[in-house]
Formats: structure tokens, sequence, C-alpha cells
């Protein structure tokens, strides 16, 4: 009974296995088949090619699109000026002032205090004209004492002098006396030898005799050597005392005329200018008052930037106008010191010499640096002082807009830059109003 019921389960357990293997065959059959899918645009596709359409916009925009900042400017406001071809004139335009050919300084020579001024600036003076008087207390005691101190030498010397012939006669009259024994003894001695060569004299006397004689006489060499030893003596000190007296004259010369240098002097005929001293100023010696200008010849004085200094040399021609006529000038000195960015150069007159011309007048100079070349032109404007002449506003053609340009200009000239690269003739250019600009790299014209 248990042996049947055995087989039973198993029977139904095959089936079902059969069944669940028809099943999964049909599964995988049904797997493999291709689903066919409804052809035509789904409204939840919308906004999938809504957004991809956004996003190819955008990344055009960023690739083509035109990103530069504008500015809307009213061309009332500005100056638009045409690029030309042309010659470019290489000379600069500077300002000169006259000054006289030949200015002499005016120095004190001695310190002191100004007491009198005989005449003012800008008038006329002769060579040896005084034009200032100096007062110095100390000066005028330092005479004094100088004087006093030479009449004291001068009595000195004097009295030493007479001193000196005391003992000169004195010394003279010794010698006399001293040639008198000489001579005496001389003649005893004489006397007594010929007596004891015959016979008639002791040896004792004519020793006595001979040593007599030659001491007088060598007392008379001696006062003869120190005659001529004093008189050697009187001279070198008479010749020192008188060396030092004219020393000391000397010296009173110069107090004298370190006094008359109180008195300040022209030293040139011509005009005074720059006259600074006033009354009662304490005046130090080597202190500059003033100058004379010597007049006749005239120079120009101009100071030119730095930037020109290699290009400026003696013989460059110049010209400027007053009252309707032009007149040529010519560079005759470059000062190659550069101070506050600028040197200093003089232009002589080529030939004619204006009328009435008058120190201090201002001249406004075209100096000329090369020939005319041709060359692209643009007008100066402020355009330069913004961009440092590397770039400025192009107008368009159609006259709508001006877009930012880089370009190079090479030398310019008080009408003119020459533009060496970035513009065409013909076209037009912005050169005014830069200030506003900002950072600009376009400007909307209306």
């Amino acid at each position: 009974m248990s042996l049947l019921k055995r087989d039973e389960r198993s029977e139904v357990e095959r089936r079902e296995f059969q069944s669940f293997q028809l099943s999964l065959k049909q599964i995988i059959n049904n797997m493999d088949k291709i689903i066919e899918q409804k052809k035509g645009l789904k409204k939840r596709h919308i906004p999938f090619i809504i957004g991809g359409a956004l996003l190819v916009l955008l990344f055009g925009w960023m690739l083509f699109g035109d990103h530069s900042s504008k500015m809307r400017i009213d061309t009332k406001n500005i100056i638009i000026s045409k690029v030309e071809q042309g010659s470019f004139n290489d000379y600069i335009r500077i300002n000169g002032q006259v000054q006289p050919a030949t200015v002499v300084h005016v120095s004190a020579l001695e310190s002191g205090i100004v007491d009198y001024k005989p005449v003012k600036e800008g008038a006329m003076v002769k060579r040896g004209d005084v034009i200032l008087v100096l007062r110095n207390p100390n000066l005028a005691q330092e005479t004094l004492n100088s004087e006093s101190q030479l009449a004291e030498r001068q009595n000195m010397l004097r009295d030493t002098e007479i001193n000196m012939e005391k003992d000169k006669l004195s010394m003279q009259q010794s010698k006399l006396s001293a040639i008198t024994d000489a001579n005496r003894t001389r003649r005893a001695y004489e006397q007594i030898k010929i007596l004891y060569d015959e016979g008639l004299s002791s040896r004792e006397e004519y020793l006595r005799a001979k040593e007599d004689y030659e001491l007088a006489q060598s007392q008379l060499d001696l006062l003869i050597e120190r005659l001529h030893q004093d008189s050697l003596y009187r001279s070198v000190q008479l010749a020192k005392m008188q060396e030092s007296l004219n020393n000391m004259q000397e010296n009173l010369t110069l107090v004298r005329q370190r006094a008359d240098n109180l008195k300040v002097k022209a030293t040139y005929d011509g005009q005074l200018g720059s006259f600074s001293a006033e009354l009662g100023q304490n005046i130090g010696a080597g202190t500059l008052i003033g100058q004379i200008n010597v007049l006749g010849e005239y120079k120009i004085t101009v100071n030119i930037d730095e930037r020109y200094i290699d290009r400026i040399t003696a013989g460059l021609p110049g010209t400027f106008e007053r009252q309707g006529v032009e007149y040529a000038v010519t560079v005759s000195t470059v000062y190659p010191e550069v101070r506050n960015g600028q040197f200093r150069a003089d232009l002589t007159f080529s030939d004619e010499v204006p009328e009435n011309i008058r120190v201090g007048q201002t001249y406004y100079i075209n100096l000329e640096l090369g020939e005319p070349t041709p060359a692209v032109l643009i007008p100066r404007g402020s355009f330069f002082g913004v961009t440092g002449g590397k770039w400025l506003f192009v107008v368009s053609p159609d006259g709508s807009e001006a877009v930012r340009r880089e370009i190079r200009i090479g030398r310019q000239n008080p009408q003119y830059y020459e533009v060496l690269e970035g513009l065409s003739p013909g076209e037009n250019v912005v050169i005014s109003g830069y200030d506003s600009f900002g950072d600009s790299e376009k400007l909307m014209l209306k």
C-alpha cells in the first residue's frame, strides 16, 4: 500500500517538472523575439529636444558671439580724423627764452652789510662803476691794526740801523787804534833788530820787540776779520728786517684793497640784471648778487625732452615767427646734463635778429630733426596720453561703431604721428575722449 503511494507521488512530480520545462522554453522563445516600437515623436521627448537646442545655441554664442564691452558715445563729444598718406616733417616745437650771448656774474669779494645801492636792476653800467657799497667794521679795525704794526716795525728798523751804525763807527775807531799800534811796534821792532844785528842790543830786547809787533799785527788782523763778519751780519739782519717791513707794507696794501672791495664794481659794460641785494642785507664773501648782460649779441636758451637727446646736435636748423616775419636759428651748444627729464641747448641767430629784441622774451621754435619722408599720418590727439600710441578706436565704414585696434606709432611732430603698423590711408579713427572710454573695446556711435 505504501509502495503504491510512493509510485503515484513520483509520477506527479515528474509531470510537474515537465510542465515547468515547457513554461521555461516558452519564456526563452518570447525573449528572442524583436518587439516592434511605435514610430513618431512622443510628448516625453519634447523637453530633451528643447534642452539640447538651447545647449547648442549657448555653445555657438560662446564660440562665435561678440563678447566685447561696449559703450554708446555721441559723435559730438569726440573728434574723428582720417588717416592720411603724406610727407612727415620731422621737427619738434619748443619754447626758448632770449638770453645775452655773454653773461658776467657779479659777486661780492668781501663780506659786509649792504649800505648803499647807487644803481638799480636794469640800469646800464660801465666798467668800474660802483653798483653796491658794503660796510664791514671788522675790516676797518683790521686796517688800523695793520697800519699800526707797520709803523712800529718801521721805527724798530730805524733804531736797529742807528745802533748798527754806532757799532760800525766804534769798530772803525778800534781798527784805527790797532793800525797805529801795529805801525809803532813794527818800527820799534825794526830798530831793535838793526841794533841787535850790530850787537848793540840784547837778545831779550830784540825778542820782546818782535813779540810786541807780532801781537799788534795779530790783533789788527783779528779786528779786520771781525769788522768783515759784523758787516756781513748787519747786511743780513738789515735785509731780513727790510723784507719783513716790505711784507707788512704788502699786507697793509692788501687790507686797504679789501676795504676798497667793499665797493662792488661792474667788470664789463652792459645791463645790470638779477640784482638781488637789499639794504641792510648781510652779504657773504663770494655771494652772487647779480649779473651783467653784455648786450649786442643774443642767444636763445631752450629746454628739450630727454628722449631727443641723441638726436639734438650742434648745427641743426630751426625757425620761429615774430610779427609775420620768419627768422632762422641754429643749435650752437648742447648741454649733456639732464634735469627733471629735460636737457638744455643754446641756439644762435643764423642771419637777421628781430628788432627791439629783449632779454627774457619767449619764442616758439620749430627745430628740424631730419628731412621730410613719405608716411601714413594721423593728427595728434589726446589718445596718445592714455594709450601710449599702442592702440586706438577705428571707425567702421558705415560709421555706426568704432572698434579698438592695435597700432604702432613711430615719430611725431607738433601736428602728426607717424603710423608704422595697424592703419591704412582713408580709415577714420577716434583721437579724443579716451579718458571716458574706460575698458571699452567697442564704441557704438550715434
